[in-house]
């Protein structure tokens, strides 16, 4: 198995959800083929994970390096999110978010191929490696399951039918991510100081991620502050999104990244 079974295992994956979608849309008249659609979401997940296990093993290392491998877990997470919301709170339309935004990542990655390395450089080979990126990245996803939800918020607050439970949710997510965020802080701090003998250099890829922590710790205490005012809050749940996704992937294209440890994300 090579990455260049990629196209065969997206394509799979790609044509279980669409169809898992048309049943979901079906679904809101019928409600007994919300199973089948289920069902069809979780086999395309579950060739997803086949995926990244032989991905893993053929590089012998863990596919966390580049971008595109980074959108590889991204499209890895978030249906396991949107599983586990529905189980829980029953959102189809989040569900169907969650497999549409995971199927995006893959055909960018399809449109955009990359030259993947077996090669990890010396700061890479660190036992911190695996589970700062793992954390990390799962917190991407669940904090960005948090914003769309708070964009539907923003809607539903403007067309004057916004629904409490949507703002509990947000919140959930908040809580779940920001959580997950802090370890992948605190991780990364360990491992810094591991491969470069410093906790934090102020590198501006730690800045961004300092001020993406900040950002969600402003919400959950704005929250906390001023419970009523549900459309600030949605507001800055959607902004601290946008300082994630400069953290993730836009930091590598300001001139300051440059002068960045973490430049080898970029390739």
């Amino acid at each position: 198995m090579t990455w260049m079974d990629f196209p065969l295992y997206s394509s799979i994956i790609v044509i279980l959800w669409i169809i898992g979608l048309l049943f979901l849309l079906i679904s809101y008249t019928k409600e007994f083929v919300s199973k089948v659609a289920y069902t069809l979401f979780v086999a395309g997940w579950a060739v997803m994970i086949v995926f990244v296990i032989k991905l893993w093993l053929e590089l012998g290392r863990p596919p966390m390096r580049t971008l595109g491998e980074t959108r590889l877990w991204y499209a890895t997470f978030l249906p396991l999110i949107g599983f586990v919301t529905y189980i829980r709170w029953k959102y189809k339309w989040f569900l169907a978010y969650s497999i549409g935004m995971a199927g995006m990542f893959l055909a960018i990655n399809y449109m955009n191929p990359e030259t993947y390395s077996k090669t990890l450089m010396p700061a890479l080979q660190s036992p911190w490696f695996i589970p700062h990126v793992l954390v990390y990245l799962f917190s991407y996803a669940v904090l960005a399951a948090s914003s769309i939800v708070a964009i539907k918020g923003l809607y539903d607050n403007f067309k004057e039918n916004f629904n409490i439970e949507t703002l509990k949710l947000a919140d959930n997510l908040v809580y779940i991510g920001f959580a997950f965020l802090t370890l992948g802080l605190l991780f990364g701090a360990l491992w810094a100081k591991e491969a470069w003998g410093h906790y934090w250099t102020w590198d501006p890829k730690e800045v961004w991620a300092f001020l993406t922590w900040m950002g969600y710790l402003i919400y959950i205490h704005y929250r906390h502050f001023h419970m009523h005012n549900t459309k600030q809050a949605l507001t800055i749940l959607a902004l601290a999104f946008v300082v994630l996704l400069v953290c993730w992937f836009g930091v590598n294209y300001l001139p300051v990244a440059n002068t960045s440890v973490h430049t080898y994300t970029q390739y």
